[in-house]
Formats: structure tokens, sequence, C-alpha cells
């Protein structure tokens, strides 16, 4: 299962927190897509990712300026 999380217009903390509550909700293998505009998002997310012990699979840039992660609850 893939869940999508559009956190873009949100700041710091709020992508983070947003994607803990959504992991918090999934299963062992599903993954989660998180669309954010915020730069600290860059640092954030991998950080926490690394703190939670699930796995970030693909972070990347879009052109309208937005970062795109995927993540794995593991």
């Amino acid at each position: 299962m893939k869940v999508f999380l559009d956190t873009r217009g949100l700041l710091c903390p709020l992508p983070v927190l947003k994607a803990r509550k959504s992991l918090e909700s999934m299963s062992t293998g599903h993954l989660l897509q998180i669309h954010a505009d915020d730069p600290a998002a860059w640092v954030d997310v991998p950080h926490y990712c690394i703190e939670s012990g699930n796995t970030l699979l693909e972070a990347s840039e879009s052109t309208d300026g937005s970062t795109h992660y995927l993540i794995k609850k593991t």
C-alpha cells in the first residue's frame, strides 16, 4: 500500500510531524510518499528516517521546486 502526503505550504517541523503521524498508522512494508516545499525538509526528512528506523528509499527535487520523498515503514 502507498500513502500520499502533500505537505506543500507547511514549514518545519510540520512536514516531519505529519509524516510521523501517517507512518504510525501504517503497517510494516507500506510506503509513504511526501511532497514538500519547505527547504528544511531536505535535511529533516532524511534525519527523521534515520532516527525512527524507517527507510528513505528516494529523495528528489521536482521542477516546481518541491521535494519528493519515498519512505518505507520498517
